[in-house]
This record gives C-alpha cells, structure tokens and sequence, in this order.
C-alpha cells in the first residue's frame, strides 16, 4: 500500500484526535515527496501537514504570513467552530479583512505542527504501509525537523519568502528556527512569550505532565490507538499542571479566591471552583487533542535550543536578518520577560522588549488581541 493510501485508512477514534474520514473543515494538506531526515537521526516517511489559509497569494507571492500556533493550538486561526473545527479560531481577531492580518492584503497560512493530531502525521496517525497507528514507534522531534517540514509546505505554496512570520510559546520557537535557519526567506519577524532555549524549569513543569501521561495505566506505551482504552485521565491531570502554569497567581485569586465550586462542600468531598475550572479545561482537552500528540509535541519543545550546533545562543541569534520584534506578557511566570528581554538584547534588529499588559499571565499573548495587533501592524505597516 502507498504512503498516500495508507494515509486514507481510517483508525478507531483513540481520544481527540482528527481522523480520516472527519470533516475536513478548512483544512488543506501538504505531502512531502520524500522521507523526512530527522535531526536526531533516521527519516520520518509519509509526512504530511495539515494547513489552513486566508486572503490570496499574490501573482509574485510577496504578501505570505506564516502564523504558528501553540503547543494545543492547531491550523483553524481563524474562523467559527463547526464540522472539523472543534474550536473557533485561536487568533480570530486579528485574521480578516481590515484587521492587523488583513485578509484584502495578506496571505495568511497556518499549519497544524508536525507532531500534531489535528490533521498532521502525528503518533495517531497510520504508519505508512498498514493501519496500525505510529503510537509508541512515533520518531523524536525537533523544532528544527518541524520548521524543515514547514519549509516543504512554503516550496509547495510556491513562497519564497514570507513577508512575516508570526508565533508565541511553541510556535515562538519555531518562528525564531525559521529566522535562523532560513534567513533570507524572512522579511519580518514577531515573537511572542517564548525563548532562545527552554530553561531548566520549563523542562521540568514540562516532565512532570509527561510523567502524568505515562503514568496513566492506558498509556500502554503510547500504543494505545484502537484498543479502545485512552490515556484520558492522564492527559487532563498534564492539561491541568499546564494550565496553573499558563496563568497567573493574581487572575486565579481575583476569579475563584477560595470559593466553593456551587453547592459542593470542599470539606466533605467537594470541589473549591479553581478545582473545577480545570477539571473543565482537561475535559475540554481530552475531547479534542490526542495524549501521544502532547508527549511528542513537549519534548520537542524541551529540546528547543536555538544555539545547539551554532556556536551558542549569541552566534545563533545573530544570523536573524529580518526586522524583529520580541514581546513578553507582564504576568507571565512560565515563560518570564528576561528570557524575551535576551532574544531582543541578541537579535540584531530587534531593538527593545515590548511588554504585553495582561492579567492572565503566559496565556495573555492569546487574550490580549489588541495589544498582539499593534505589534502586527508595526512590522506590516
């Protein structure tokens, strides 16, 4: 069977993953001609990425944006909920016509990341030659093998170069590989809450909602698609340890302070309302991501060092050309502002950190749109 059929073989729904046979919604799919050559050795066959556009492709392809999404995040930017689309756009507010991506002027393009499960070749996905899911046997992954995936999607679309590209947290890392690795195909570059190298502590809130998954008795070495058993359990307990991290101290206390979740009593088996809030977003999560996804997708984010092979951090940076900005959120405790305050002390045209004002801590370069479209707007005037 061809790497194109095999990837036409439906699977049994294992958690929230998009399969064949779902609703396509807006995406479009990549298919890379070739074997991928993995940084960390090997080759990944069969790769294919989901992706999503908007606006028009000039006739010279000089208005392409590259938007990047977070480590849950997926291609649907923009747009309502629906068939396919188990969530509205993440970045709504800025893509469409007179908004900072301005839909009459840009090319807007969004892939689901290498890795992914909503649509990309992810461990959910059918290894090339028969039904059986990657699972377990799904290769390590670089951010550096991500952007190089990426890169093919570009050659595909005919884009040479994009007039900007775009991402924050994870995809804040890949944006940086793409203006490092690819230099000259970067016309302007805006980062958002992410880092030149995922710190200690990064790594370690990061191995413990790892070590959650592969704790779950269901996780069956990451080869649990098809068997009917999900490693749900989990998945919500990493989703609810991430998402302390993603907010801040203050917003949690203003919102739930220490009150019951309704008429539950706390002393008696009860939930205080923080509690159900995230019981909320780990259910949320389980509904539509896939646990072998968010292993895959954390540790490449904890192998994310800019500098590794480059001479360090300083030589590495200095290979950025393109106009940049670097921004941080005010209340971010997860990826705080230093590590931004060093991407634009090293980048060569990136000047000062802008500061993002913001309640909601690292989550706040998703919420705070106004703030995130007048940065657009300064590198796309």
């Amino acid at each position: 069977m061809s790497a194109a059929a095999a990837a036409e073989v439906p699977l049994p729904r294992a958690g929230g993953a998009w399969r064949e046979g779902d609703p396509p919604g807006r995406r479009r799919w990549y298919a890379a001609p070739e074997p991928l050559a993995l940084e960390g050795g090997g080759h990944l066959p069969g790769v294919r990425l989901a992706f999503e556009t908007w606006g028009r492709l000039a006739p010279d392809a000089s208005n392409a944006v590259l938007v990047l999404h977070a480590l849950t995040g997926d291609s649907h930017l923009s747009g309502p909920a629906g068939p396919g689309h188990p969530t509205p756009g993440w970045w709504d507010a800025l893509v469409g016509p007179g908004r900072a991506l301005d839909t009459d002027r840009w090319f807007v393009v969004a892939p689901n990341v290498l890795g992914g499960c909503q649509g990309s070749t992810g461990p959910s996905s059918p290894r090339p030659g028969g039904r059986r899911a990657w699972g377990g046997a799904f290769p390590f992954l670089t951010q550096r093998d991500q952007v190089a995936a990426e890169a093919g999607l570009a050659d595909a679309l005919g884009i040479g170069r994009w007039a900007l590209v775009v991402g924050g947290s994870m995809g804040g890392m890949r944006a940086l590989e793409w203006a490092v690795t690819h230099p000259a195909r970067i016309g302007a570059l805006l980062l958002l809450a992410t880092t030149a190298a995922a710190s200690a502590e990064q790594i370690a809130w990061a191995a413990v909602q790892v070590g959650a998954i592969r704790a779950d008795p269901h996780w069956q070495g990451g080869d649990y698609h098809g068997t009917g058993r999900v490693p749900s359990a989990g998945l919500g307990l990493a989703r609810r340890l991430a998402h302390i991290t993603y907010r801040s101290e203050p917003e949690l206390d203003a919102r739930f302070g220490r009150l019951a979740q309704g008429a539950e009593d706390p002393w008696h088996g009860g939930r205080y309302q923080v509690e159900s809030y995230l019981d909320h977003h780990a259910g949320k999560l389980a509904g539509r991501f896939d646990a072998g996804s968010y292993v895959t997708l954390t540790q490449a984010m904890n192998a994310h060092e800019v500098g590794r092979g480059r001479g360090g951090t300083r030589a590495a940076l200095a290979r950025v050309t393109a106009p940049a900005l670097v921004a941080g959120v005010d209340s971010d405790r997860l990826y705080p502002l230093a590590q931004q305050a060093e991407l634009a002390a090293l980048i060569p045209h990136a000047d000062r950190v802008r500061v993002v004002e913001s309640r909601h801590g690292h989550d706040g370069f998703l919420i705070e749109t106004d703030q995130v479209a007048a940065l657009v707007r300064e590198l796309l005037p």
